[in-house]
């Protein structure tokens, strides 16, 4: 029998989580649709317990609603409850009662992406990660995990940038870990800039200081498929960029292996949608 997985959120029609795990599917020969599910602000857990009533195997799930599935799940994995978002489900059965597993991939495929695919060490450096909302929290965990020299927490709004930061002060106290708001960094430079933010889907950027990039800076945009303004706002400060793209196949490869108990390569999926642009 095909098994039915999908991606929930709002927006999700630019999602290309179908395309990654059909290639998943043929690689491991594994007999599985997988679909894109739009749901409506306030009708997150009426549309999941619909699809897991359908016999709907498991769920990734995207904006806005990751912390709604943290909440929506009967059991979580130590990283979800560490970042208090979950972005993977997995169904136990399709009666209302079974278990559903809540996991979090967001971070593990952020530092693959950066560690393995584009071969840039993450110990000994210097991170920032802009924003503070729900694609921040999945990652700040693992990233403190690869043991940087510092790590700052940048946001608009400095008081959830020192709540997320406080949210891991205690476990990853060796790090010196530390939030501001972006008019605090001027006259600061970092190895590696993460941008966690929304600003690039809608052409716009956070305010950055000119000289925030140091010499050999890596410039990461969770944005993917296209050149969002940070990029070209780092590029042209002689910073190697990159976008979200291999974020999105290293998670959505984990998300199998909590499925399927497989964990397809991602090399060449990433080379089809590269070369698919």
């Amino acid at each position: 029998m095909t098994d039915t997985y999908a991606v929930i959120g709002n927006p999700i029609a630019h999602s290309k989580s179908p395309e990654i795990h059909a290639a998943f599917a043929r690689a491991t020969s594994h007999d599985i649709v997988y679909k894109r599910i739009f749901c409506e602000l306030g009708q997150f857990a009426e549309t999941v317990r619909a699809f897991q009533a359908e016999g709907g195997k498991g769920l990734n799930v995207t904006v806005p609603f990751k912390h709604e599935a943290f909440e929506f799940a009967t059991r979580t994995s130590e990283r979800a409850r560490e970042a208090g978002a979950v972005n993977v489900l997995k169904f136990g059965g399709a009666a209302r009662g079974a278990e559903v597993l809540g996991d979090n991939t967001d971070g593990v495929g952020l530092t693959r992406d950066i560690t393995v695919n584009l071969g840039r060490e993450l110990r000994g450096k210097s991170i920032l990660l802009l924003g503070a909302g729900g694609a921040s929290f999945g990652v700040v965990g693992p990233l403190l995990d690869e043991v940087p020299r510092t790590m700052v927490i940048a946001n608009r709004t400095l008081s959830k940038a020192e709540a997320l930061a406080q949210r891991f002060a205690a476990r990853y106290g060796p790090c010196a870990l530390s939030a501001c708001g972006y008019d605090a960094l001027s006259g600061s430079a970092f190895d590696v800039v993460i941008n966690a933010t929304s600003a690039g889907l809608s052409g716009g950027m956070p305010a950055l200081p000119e000289a925030i990039f140091a010499p050999g800076a890596l410039a990461y945009d969770m944005v993917y498929d296209k050149a969002t303004p940070f990029m070209q706002y780092a590029q042209a400060r002689g910073a190697t960029v990159a976008d979200g793209l291999g974020m999105l196949v290293e998670q959505a490869a984990e998300s199998f292996l909590i499925w399927r108990g497989v964990r397809p390569a991602t090399a060449p999926v990433m080379a089809a949608l590269r070369g698919a642009r």
